[in-house]
């Protein structure tokens, strides 16, 4: 007679954990994205910004394996969604409220999951993502709105400062 292989009673927490995951590792894709063009464009702010998310995002999914690896989990390192080629900066910032509403919404259910099938530590796990998601979220919302209030004045700031730390940069090789 075949025994059946025993079940983790943490399977759900494992599987809402893999998704998580998967949506860090879409967000670190997408921001270094962000970056790479931003940068391109001469927005070192906004860039530095991207960069520094990506990395906070690649810290999230570390906590996350390590969760499911003491969970006796297996970490899927698969990507939520292909990275969007988004080039118009308030559309990046759009893209990057979007995602990180939706990690918000998506982290208060999962923490709630977590309650009901006792799983303490993984519900605080995901509490502790809300509030850092919920400041990237804060970030880019206050990012659009300086858009929005300075238009491309905004962005030309930006511009110029690169330009004279570039200039200052090279003048002090002289």
């Amino acid at each position: 007679m075949k025994k059946e292989p025993a079940t983790n009673k943490y399977a759900k927490s494992i599987e809402l954990l893999n998704k998580a995951v998967a949506d860090e590792m879409y967000a670190v894709n997408q921001y270094m994205y962000f970056h790479f063009h931003l940068d391109d464009m001469g927005y070192d702010l906004l860039s530095s910004h991207f960069k520094r998310a990506a990395i906070q995002e690649m810290t999230h999914v570390e906590r996350l394996a390590e969760r499911i690896l003491f969970l006796k989990g297996d970490v899927e390192m698969k990507v939520a969604s292909p990275t969007l080629k988004i080039t118009d900066v308030k559309k990046m910032l759009e893209q990057a409220a979007k995602m990180e509403s939706g990690s918000v919404d998506d982290y208060n259910n999962w923490a709630n999951q977590c309650a009901a099938a006792a799983d303490a530590v993984t519900k605080k796990l995901f509490e502790e993502l809300v509030a850092e998601e919920e400041a990237h979220l804060d970030q880019y919302e206050t990012e659009i709105e300086n858009l929005e209030n300075f238009g491309s004045n905004y962005l030309a700031l930006q511009s110029i400062e690169r330009s004279k730390s570039v200039a200052s940069g090279a003048q002090n090789e002289e």
